[in-house]
């Protein structure tokens, strides 16, 4: 699971985050969140441990802030945006809007899987060499 987002959103370009945790109610453990990474690295990693086992992993982007104002302004936003949302599900036509949004899933899944084939994991290096990268890119703000 991860966000679907334009090509051009600034966000791509930020380091990213993969949580793993249970799929179901049943199975009880704290997730594990690894990364940083760049997107197509945790893309790529979560895919491959996810099509081994029954887990959830959710993709996302690690926002550097660097002040508690920062990260106030981000919290803001995801309430604001939270809000939001619910307003919509709530003034949503039940059978109507449920179409279109499983339309627009279907489809932003299958641009993302391509042609149905996994992406490779990246190795070691490949992931050492995002690391310097990311470290460059947190440094740079």
């Amino acid at each position: 699971m991860t966000l679907d987002l334009p090509a051009d959103s600034p966000l791509l370009g930020l380091p990213w985050i993969i949580t793993f945790g249970p799929l179901g109610d049943l199975d009880e453990w704290e997730p594990v969140v690894c990364g940083p990474y760049e997107r197509p690295h945790a893309l790529a990693l979560a895919e491959a441990v996810v099509a081994e086992e029954q887990l959830m992993a959710v993709v996302e982007p690690l926002l550097p802030a660097l002040s508690a104002d920062e990260i106030r302004s981000e919290i803001a936003a995801a309430q604001v945006a939270a809000e939001d949302e619910a307003r919509q599900v709530e003034g949503a036509d039940l059978y109507g809007d449920f179409e279109d949004v499983i339309d627009e899933e279907l489809d932003a899944a299958a641009d993302e899987a391509g042609h149905g084939e996994p992406a490779e994991p990246p190795d070691a290096a490949e992931v050492r060499a995002g690391f310097t990268r990311i470290a460059a890119l947190l440094t740079a703000k």
